[in-house]
């Protein structure tokens, strides 16, 4: 497959790039834009009850974005059940439409009771889910690494799966790679990886595994330099993938010579003077 041909497909909707980015934590949105631009993403995640709220800094944030070259993907963010995610979904995808996307029915869903590690809530988010593939929702919900929920999830109907690699914010990396992996192989939606990325090589680790994407905030909002660091992790998303593509070499615990044993040109007995 050539790579211009090679798209993410969520729902009826097909993305070039596999690199997802959100728009919290930015010193500003002059900044936020700069990276967004870097990034060259496709899909833009925005908090539902962030743009509602009236606090400093978050006044304009639907405003500041070009919405003609960005998808929204409304989440869930700040609900702790499943009512709550349900009825924020559906304001949502209201605020989609006010953007001008009235086709747009995608809502990344956050249940996170869980304030001090933000888990999210397995049975939570599949009660919301339920709900909103009912009304018609291409539903992408987070989770923890369990394959056994992502299964579940897919059979519900759901357009994603999306694994967290490990804690909101933390920059471990890929601490439930198993388990991911385990996910990739069971899963015939795509698997995006969310969460627990800090640097481009966490990144480029989830794409080489088989992961379909992977949404960055913290890690670059939250660099000495946001712009410079969406370009680095936009490259390493690109190589991962690339790397995945063309078929890693198997790990092997002996040495393995890159130069044929046979064939070799046999040298002469030579004395030395």
């Amino acid at each position: 497959m050539k790579l211009g041909q090679d798209l993410l497909k969520i729902g009826t909707k097909n993305f070039k790039s596999r690199l997802l980015t959100g728009t919290g934590k930015y010193k500003n949105f002059e900044e936020m834009n700069e990276s967004l631009k870097s990034s060259q993403c496709e899909i833009v995640t925005v908090a539902v009850r962030r743009v509602q709220s009236l606090e400093a800094g978050h006044i304009g944030l639907m405003q500041s974005i070009n919405w003609k070259k960005f998808w929204m993907l409304p989440n869930t963010a700040g609900c702790s059940n499943a009512e709550e995610a349900i009825r924020v979904a559906r304001l949502g995808r209201e605020l989609a439409k006010l953007s001008g996307q009235e086709e747009n029915n995608f809502i990344k869903l956050e249940v996170i009771p869980d304030k001090k590690y933000l888990l999210p809530d397995p049975l939570g988010t599949l009660e919301a889910a339920e709900q909103l593939i009912k009304e018609k929702f291409e539903v992408l919900p987070y989770i923890n690494a369990d394959p056994l929920l992502a299964k579940r999830l897919e059979e519900l109907g759901c357009a994603t799966v999306m694994p967290l690699g490990s804690a909101i914010g933390s920059a471990q990396g890929l601490l439930n790679q198993s388990n991911i992996q385990i996910i990739i192989e069971n899963c015939n939606v795509p698997v995006i990886v969310d969460a627990g990325i800090g640097v481009p090589s966490h990144a480029a680790k989830a794409m080489e595994i088989g992961a379909d994407a992977v949404l960055i905030n913290s890690a670059i909002a939250l660099a000495k330099e946001p712009p410079m660091m969406a370009n680095a992790m936009n490259k390493a998303v690109q190589a991962g993938r690339e790397a995945f593509m063309a078929g890693k070499l198997e790990e092997r615990s002996v040495a393995n010579p890159s130069s044929p044993s046979s064939g070799l040109i046999s040298t002469p007995n030579i004395a030395i003077q």
